[in-house]
């Protein structure tokens, strides 16, 4: 057995278990997953035999558990140096931080309007004006790390970093309810899309037997 296990929830609706789960695969490391459906009878003690705080995702390492993606992130990131989680310079690792921190605490409009759910189409849906907000203050985030220092690769921060790890939710997000992008947001967007890994989550998200009306195609 793997000696890292990582417990999420459903892959099409858990933005916070995929953010981990990416970091996680960023290192190259075995680990065994643990799948925790919501909204069934017994999500909460299910996922109570793992996490202090009863929310996913957790990552054990041995006899360690840290739960909260960004503290997930940062224990990877020391664990495995050479993923590069975070850039190496200074200022770039420090601004990528910001991003992350950023996205792990701001954007509740969008997270409340625009759910994830990476199998349905609901072009349109969830504009109100807070959700446009936020969608422009993203937008300008992206446009931002790009320009700074995105010259190394097709992501923010060049190559694939973190902060990627903390957006690909929104980015699926913004494929879910067809949120136009300006042509340096949509090749990021579209980069994204195509990364390996997320290619991967969206595969399992797909094969999943659950559903929760909710955010299923209306």
């Amino acid at each position: 057995m793997p000696p890292l296990t990582l417990v999420i929830a459903n892959k099409t609706y858990s933005s916070w278990s995929l953010r981990a789960w990416l970091a996680l695969k960023m290192t190259g490391a075995a680990f065994e997953e643990i799948v925790v459906p919501l909204d069934q009878p017994t999500t909460a003690s299910d996922i109570a035999r793992h996490s202090p705080t009863g929310r996913v995702p957790v990552l054990k390492d041995g006899a360690l558990t840290v739960w909260d993606s960004l503290a997930i992130t940062e224990y990877l990131a020391e664990r495995f140096p050479a993923a590069g989680l975070w850039p190496v310079a200074a200022d770039a690792r420090a601004h990528t931080r910001a991003v992350a921190a950023e996205m792990h605490s701001s954007f509740q409009a969008l997270r409340q309007n625009m759910p994830m759910s990476v199998r349905a189409a609901k072009p349109g849906r969830g504009r109100t004006p807070e959700v446009m907000a936020d969608i422009t203050r993203i937008a300008a985030l992206w446009q931002d790390c790009r320009a700074r220092y995105g010259a190394a690769g097709p992501f923010l921060f060049g190559p694939f970093s973190a902060a990627d790890c903390f957006f690909a939710p929104v980015v699926t997000r913004f494929t879910t309810y067809g949120v136009a992008l300006d042509p340096v947001c949509e090749a990021y967007a579209a980069a994204v899309r195509a990364w390996p890994a997320l290619i991967e989550w969206c595969a399992g998200a797909a094969a999943e037997p659950w559903r929760i009306a909710k955010y299923e195609l209306d």
